[in-house]
């Protein structure tokens, strides 16, 4: 006879005899307080209304104004290290996650997922009682483990969330999302052209959330994440944002990040003597620019001011929705940002991202005809390093690096209930790392992190609790000891003799990391990493770097690593998406298919072949893959076989001779390389060729949305059709055999991965 594994009470021969027991779930307690952690994407130090820029963010700045904002608190300079971190409570090398989750290594700091040795803060509140949700960006999954077959032990219900709205990769489009709810692919419910935002959507669907836990069981807490896709590159937001910087900028970058820097200043952000950082290798001053680049960067700024502002909107969606359930006052509510701003427009920022990333660099004169497309459905923009700069203001370098540019970002933690409404608008200056934000949940909520989780031991949460700084401000630093490493880029910020100190070395991929040449700042004095004190100091430099391999060795940073793009190859063999031949098949009904396990048809020769039956009248996508931006779609049209090879909008479109019989058909695409750019394709039907065209321009980066099976999901790729325009007939199958790729067009396209992330 099967028994509870777990019974405290007594049985007998009779109920009369027994004593009953009953195994009650955990509960934190009546008083327990819900936390929500808000967190932006690519978002500098300047960039929140309260923390210098003229950016309109109200809500942020009232829940600075309510509670503690922070003004020397760090990150790692990428965002999957960060979540993870951030989720954990642990070193991002010690938990697996060195870089993004596109990739592992085969060593243990880059599994491409949390390791189960350190249970997130979702898991170990959910142990406690806690509902647990999270909306947004997730991006700590191996990418080819993230479509409808899974394995799903690493998405977020597998890490300890009860419910989960949102995207798996590292960006989406914000007009046509890849959305995920819970563990299946679904459609967007709106579109652009209904005002949809995946923005809005989050919130409605977490305020949705909590009011199913809290209408039912109003006396339990919840535990809410919510990472943004904003504002991670591409930058898109509502017309009515965009139309209300339009202007704002024209003064330039130059001019607009010494007036944010002035107010930084005048906010006490940043202390008194701080200097502004000389522009950033690559960024020209201003003045120096054309006419039409000025046009186009401008644009560029206000769409990313546009969408930063309908964030803002959105948090104070969220926190109304708190209010009005009467449950603000006793929410642990942080926002903060994952990294810096963002390098990855390059030099002169990118209206459609891709095609950058195809070696096709647009001039402003060719981009003024689509001014008006930037920040809309159409456009797929990231800012230039001049505004990213201005964003990270008044620091130097920026996302992926380990100078203050990349690591030092805003930080807001509002609890009415917790923080003193003496305190409320006090601003703290002790160093913070995010490392430190779980260890503090903890410490506020009386949660000891377990040292076995469903029966596997856990690894030390090594973070710092600052809980005392919030009861007072003048509490020392509880963290006074932080390294950063990100592709071989490293720094060190300690507290010795008196101050705080930072040794950093920017490390260039292939340079020997002994040639390395390393910073050393007294940041107490030299926020900025202005003042170069290496030549000066050289033995309190020389015990910093000591000091740094100490740390590298405790928290499993070794071995050091500056490949990207060589682990951006598919993993070939017989298990996983990606298999050793390249042939891939696939029979609908099919879920899309995100873009790291579809197969990657950019820069090589490969062939489609589709068995289908139809009747007459029956038409329909066959396979598509891309946006109306750049893709391609195969489909079937007035009885004629038809490829729209949609390059950044120059298409090519190819329509066979004869028609797609009644009845059962094999229809069959393919595509050859005729030069480094160019191509050609063809199709046939029945075996028969029936039509060919030349690509004036062959993509080897096509999209960063994947592939659909029987219809074109979301973006349309071609105009020759509306909506997902299903396949009538039967679709019996598509086999895609892919070719090999040349080793230039193989790191092109990882190092558009590398860039996107």
């Amino acid at each position: 006879m099967s028994r509870p594994s777990r019974f405290e009470g007594t049985i007998g021969k009779t109920v009369a005899d027994s004593e009953a027991w009953y195994d009650d779930p955990p509960h934190p307690g009546s008083d327990a307080p819900n936390v929500v952690l808000v967190l932006l994407d690519d978002t500098g130090f300047a960039q929140f209304g309260c923390y210098g820029s003229d950016i309109d963010t109200p809500n942020v700045d009232a829940l600075a104004a309510g509670g503690a904002q922070f003004t020397n608190f760090h990150v790692t300079p990428l965002c999957s290290p960060t979540r993870a971190s951030l989720l954990t409570g642990r070193s991002q090398h010690a938990v697996g996650m060195r870089a993004v989750s596109n990739f592992r290594t085969g060593f243990p700091n880059q599994l491409g997922h949390i390791s189960n040795h350190a249970a997130t803060v979702a898991e170990v509140l959910g142990s406690e009682g806690y509902a647990t949700f999270c909306v947004g960006k997730w991006h700590l999954a191996p990418m080819e483990q993230c479509s409808a077959a899974g394995p799903f032990d690493q998405w977020p219900l597998g890490r300890g969330f009860d419910r989960f709205y949102g995207f798996l990769e590292g960006e989406t489009d914000q007009f046509h999302p890849d959305l995920v709810q819970d563990n299946h692919p679904i459609d967007p419910p709106g579109k652009p052209e209904d005002g949809y935002h995946v923005s809005e959507d989050m919130i409605d669907q977490l305020i949705g959330m909590i009011s199913d836990s809290k209408g039912v069981r109003p006396d339990r807490p919840f535990f809410a994440y919510v990472p943004f896709g904003a504002t991670h590159a591409p930058h898109q937001a509502p017309a009515s944002y965009l139309e209300k910087y339009k202007g704002r900028y024209d003064e330039g970058w130059d001019v607009v990040r010494q007036r944010w820097f002035e107010r930084q200043l005048e906010l006490g952000v940043i202390p008194a003597g701080t200097e502004l950082a000389p522009r950033n290798p690559g960024v020209e001053a201003w003045d120096d620019l054309s006419e039409n680049q000025k046009r186009v960067n401008c644009r560029l700024q206000e769409a990313f001011a546009a969408f930063l502002d309908h964030t803002d909107d959105q948090i104070g969606r969220l926190v109304d929705g708190l209010r009005n359930m009467g449950e603000l006052d006793n929410t642990i509510f942080v926002v903060l940002a994952d990294n810096g701003a963002s390098q990855e427009g390059g030099p002169f920022g990118v209206m459609h991202e891709m095609k950058f990333f195809n070696g096709l660099l647009e001039s402003p004169d060719e981009v003024m005809d689509r001014l008006d497309d930037i920040g809309g459905p159409h456009s797929h923009t990231n800012y230039p390093w001049g505004w990213a700069q201005c964003g990270n203001s008044p620091f130097k370098w920026y996302k992926q690096n380990t100078h203050e540019g990349g690591v030092h970002v805003p930080m807001v933690m509002h609890w009415p209930a917790g923080i003193d409404s003496e305190q409320a608008g006090t601003k703290r200056n002790q160093f913070v790392n995010v490392t430190d934000i779980t260890p503090t949940i903890y410490e506020l909520l009386g949660v000891t992190a377990p040292e076995e989780y469903k029966g596997i031991e856990q690894m030390p949460v090594t973070g710092d609790s600052f809980a005392a700084t919030l009861a007072d401000v003048d509490a020392p630093a509880s963290n006074r000891l932080q390294y950063f490493e990100n592709g071989g880029s490293r720094a060190l910020v300690a507290e010795q003799d008196g101050g705080w100190w930072k040794a950093v070395a920017r490390h260039q991929a292939g340079v020997a990391f002994e040639d390395d040449t390393w910073e050393l700042y007294r940041l107490s004095e030299d926020m900025s990493e202005c003042n170069d004190l290496a030549a000066s100091e050289p033995a309190k430099l020389q015990e910093l770097i000591e000091l740094w391999w100490t740390e590298a060795e405790t928290n499993g940073v070794l071995p050091l690593d500056d490949r990207t793009l060589e682990l951006f190859a598919p993993h070939l063999s017989d298990e996983g998406p990606h298999r050793i031949d390249r042939r891939y098949v696939y029979r609908p009904p099919m879920s899309p298919i995100p873009s790291q396990p579809s197969p990657s048809p950019g820069g090589r020769s490969w062939d489609m072949t589709a068995t289908v039956t139809r009747d007459a009248g029956d038409e329909g996508v066959i396979w598509a893959t891309g946006s109306a931006s750049s893709g391609i779609s195969v489909f079937v049209q007035d009885d004629r076989l038809v490829v729209d090879y949609n390059s950044f909008d120059e298409r090519t479109i190819l329509e066979s001779e004869l028609p797609v019989p009644h009845g059962d058909s094999t229809l069959e695409v393919g595509f050859a390389r005729t030069s480094r750019t160019t191509g050609e394709m063809r199709v046939a039907i029945n075996g028969e060729p029936c039509g060919s065209a030349e690509l004036p321009f062959m993509m080897r980066m096509i999209s960063s949305l994947g592939a659909s099976v029987g219809m074109d999901h979301g973006s349309q790729v071609s105009e020759r059709y509306q909506g997902t325009f299903p396949f009538g007939g039967t679709l019996h199958q598509v086999e895609i055999q892919l070719g090999l790729r040349s080793r230039k067009d193989s790191e092109a396209t990882a190092k558009a991965e590398m860039s996107r992330q």
